[in-house]
């Protein structure tokens, strides 16, 4: 695989590409993704931590937020709450293999409550409506129907990171797609360069909904191997590849770390098979020669695998 393919698989936007093309030209690169503190990490994080880990081989530097006093303006927690569960999110990110010496991880209110930061994030305000600011945080805000002013400030601190951070790529899921739009109209008013922006999909939870902490519908990095199996084989699993997310599961997170991922079955069943790819995985799946049990335990084997030696950090 190449250093675009590797940079770009998994991806759903590359805004732009032909600025990706220069970035990877450069001798030196970086990307930023950010995080608000969060109980558990889980499979809805491990997208763009998959992502960042892609752009870690590729020859990126790799700045992680632990956007405490995001999660603070969005209603999470108290900044001590907030604060203990990024130390935690940390400690979660690095057992998954996001860690090394290319790897940094900055707190949020580190450089959040500095003037010159608090200074930008004045001169964007005077600039940005009320309504795009609303709009952009749509897709990422609590309690949207009634907003507070804290989250109007959100979106204009996360392009100010973007900025103070120094970095040539802003990676989030889709639903960043508003806010990195903004940050690319405005940061140049500031005197600040336009980032790259790449973002990953929003996989579905195992019940085939939104995946939330409130619907207990995911599987943490930290959950056991008997849990993951349990969980795994509830999973919704319809006839279709569109939207199904046992098959989200094996291309965002099994694919991306094994060579070959088998599917092992009692000869009656049809014998065991390997596979190298996802599309050769989906594509045996929507031809009928994968039964919906056997997907569901070729992941749950998978991603025992692949959570192995965060299960063991986790536990040290």
């Amino acid at each position: 695989m190449d250093k675009y393919e590797l940079v770009t698989r998994n991806t759903v936007e590359i805004v732009t590409e032909d600025e990706l093309k220069s970035v990877l030209s450069q001798p030196e690169m970086s990307v930023y993704a950010g995080y608000e503190p969060s109980g558990e990490i889980h499979l809805g994080h491990l997208v763009t931590i998959n992502k960042l880990m892609d752009l870690r081989e590729a020859g990126f530097k790799i700045k992680v937020l632990l956007a405490d006093l995001h999660a603070f303006l969005n209603q999470k927690g108290t900044m001590e709450e907030v604060r203990e569960l990024a130390e935690y999110n940390r400690r979660c990110f690095e057992a998954v293999g996001l860690k090394g010496k290319n790897v940094e991880f900055v707190m949020g209110t580190d450089i959040q409550l500095n003037p010159d930061y608090q200074l930008d994030v004045l001169k964007l305000a005077q600039q940005i409506t009320l309504n795009r600011a609303t709009r952009s945080m749509n897709e990422v805000g609590r309690n949207m129907d009634a907003p507070h002013v804290s989250q109007m400030v959100y979106p204009i601190m996360q392009m100010v990171d973007i900025a103070k951070l120094n970095v040539d790529v802003a990676l989030g899921g889709i639903d960043q797609r508003k806010i990195h739009m903004l940050a690319r109209e405005y940061l140049p008013t500031i005197g600040e360069k336009a980032p790259l922006c790449m973002h990953t999909p929003i996989i579905n939870g195992l019940n085939g909904k939104k995946m939330s902490s409130s619907e207990g519908n995911y599987i943490s990095v930290a959950d056991s191997e008997d849990a993951i199996r349990k969980k795994m084989k509830k999973a919704f699993c319809p006839p279709e590849t569109e939207e199904n997310p046992v098959l989200q599961v094996l291309k965002y997170h099994v694919f991306p770390r094994m060579d070959i991922v088998p599917l092992n079955r009692p000869e009656k069943f049809g014998g065991n098979r390997e596979f190298s790819s996802y599309e050769e995985c989906e594509s045996a799946y929507a031809a009928g020669e994968i039964h919906a049990a056997d997907l569901k335990g070729m992941t749950a084997d998978g991603l025992v695998e692949v959570l192995a030696e965060a299960r063991d950090y986790m536990n040290q």
